[in-house]
């Protein structure tokens, strides 16, 4: 009898609780108080903004039960990933792939309508006469190709890698590192992706004659060590690469380059991280346009990312952990329009202001437009705005990306190169 009355008792207790935990579940805070009340968003059982306990709740969801490292269809939450990572033909279709980006260089197509051509041969031997077979001779041929590896491979280019128009370098199906070497280099050309590879611990080469098309080889100087540099090109876009260890920066677009789209890129172990303009006097940058979307910027990054000059750059739904320095920053005027991103600063004080104004007093930087619009501040990140708000251009306006309501860790956890295999979703 008293063992009955004990059961009732618990059951009773039981569905009393039950609504007053599921209330705190999905209760939101109240406004004004995520930046202020950090203990109180750690001590939470569920908090919408904390990877751990976000992840554990969309992995127990019947959507998100598979493994992440399947990459099932269940995996791919932006927009650009859902246009072709839960088809199972990829490897039969890889050309659908330049229908999916966004920002400003959508339409780019990269070599869509060409011929695929396979990299048999790792080397790079003969960077004036390339051997047929070696990524050197794909990317410097005069027609749209679409370039992909028949096997895993590390490439160590003996000079940097010059890309022609109308390319892209989709690394899907196979593990393809460049590292040790030069990097790439997309210097006044149009229409060029590259896709799903990892570059790495990239140095400083000699120079050298060096094939940059069929019908020229150029006389090219020392490299600078950048892991990928884009100079004076358009329709450029640069999606799920993997980004660490470069002897200068990871990434720079420079010198009029725009309609330039940087996204599902993952960035680790680099202090000058990503550069968008090089020089205070290039000031036909101001023209320049550039999407950052759904990329995730790693504890160890210190700063530039990315740095700033002169044009209009949207930086949408990004994960920064922790960085060494600041996340954002520019110099001469630059455009920000901050989005639907996730700061988590470092512990220490004086690390956490997302933002840094570049060689400029106040007085000259109150007037730059940097706009901060839905975006997550942890651990007392803060970013600093300037200039009110923000009126695109027509242009500007038709390449944005709206910010999506999924939290940024679900967004980019699959940032940096996938593991596809052929036959199943990416």
């Amino acid at each position: 009898m008293g063992k009955h009355k004990f059961v009732l008792l618990f059951t009773h207790i039981l569905v009393f609780m039950v609504p007053v935990i599921f209330a705190g579940l999905f209760s939101s805070p109240e406004p004004g108080n995520e930046l202020d009340d950090k203990d109180a968003a750690m001590d939470a059982f569920i908090n919408p903004h904390d990877p751990d306990s976000f992840a554990a709740e969309f992995a127990n969801d019947d959507k998100g039960s598979e493994r992440r490292d399947l990459h099932t269809t269940s995996e791919a939450t932006n927009d650009i990933d859902k246009c072709w990572r839960g088809k199972s033909d990829w490897a039969e279709n890889r050309q659908a792939l330049a229908d999916c980006v966004l920002g400003y260089a959508k339409g780019t197509t990269g070599g869509k309508g060409g011929d695929i051509y396979v990299v048999t041969d790792p080397s790079d031997d003969d960077c004036e006469n390339p051997k047929e077979g070696t990524l050197r001779f794909g990317v410097t041929r005069d027609r749209p190709l679409w370039i992909t590896f028949d096997k895993d491979m590390v490439i160590t280019l003996k000079h940097e890698l010059i890309i022609n128009d109308d390319k892209t370098i989709d690394g899907r199906g196979a593990s393809v590192e460049i590292a040790n070497g030069g990097g790439l280099g997309v210097y006044k050309v149009n229409n060029v992706i590259i896709h799903g590879i990892h570059i790495h611990h990239i140095k400083v080469v000699d120079g050298g004659k060096i094939r940059t098309c069929e019908s020229k080889a150029g006389s090219r100087s020392k490299s600078d060590g950048d892991a990928l540099s884009v100079f004076g090109s358009t329709k450029v876009w640069i999606d799920h690469v993997t980004l660490d260890h470069g002897e200068d920066g990871l990434l720079d677009v420079t010198m009029k380059s725009t309609a330039v789209t940087i996204s599902n890129c993952d960035f680790n172990h680099h202090n000058k991280v990503m550069l968008l303009g090089a020089d205070d006097s290039h000031t036909e940058d101001k023209d320049m346009l550039v999407t950052v979307a759904f990329n995730r910027f790693n504890e160890g990054c210190t700063q530039r990312m990315p740095r700033c000059r002169h044009g209009f750059f949207q930086v949408v739904n990004n994960d920064y952990i922790k960085w060494q320095m600041y996340a954002i920053g520019g110099s001469s005027n630059p455009t920000i329009l901050s989005q639907g991103n996730r700061f988590l600063a470092a512990d220490e004080k004086k690390l956490k202001q997302v933002t840094a104004r570049n060689n400029a007093a106040e007085d000259e930087w109150k007037n730059w437009k940097w706009k901060s619009e839905n975006d997550i501040f942890l651990n007392g990140a803060y970013f600093v705005e300037s200039g009110g708000d923000i009126q695109p251009t027509p242009e500007q306006s038709a390449g944005l990306i709206p910010p999506s309501t999924i939290p940024v860790e679900i967004l980019t956890r699959d940032a940096g190169k996938l593991k596809c295999l052929p036959g199943q979703p990416c």
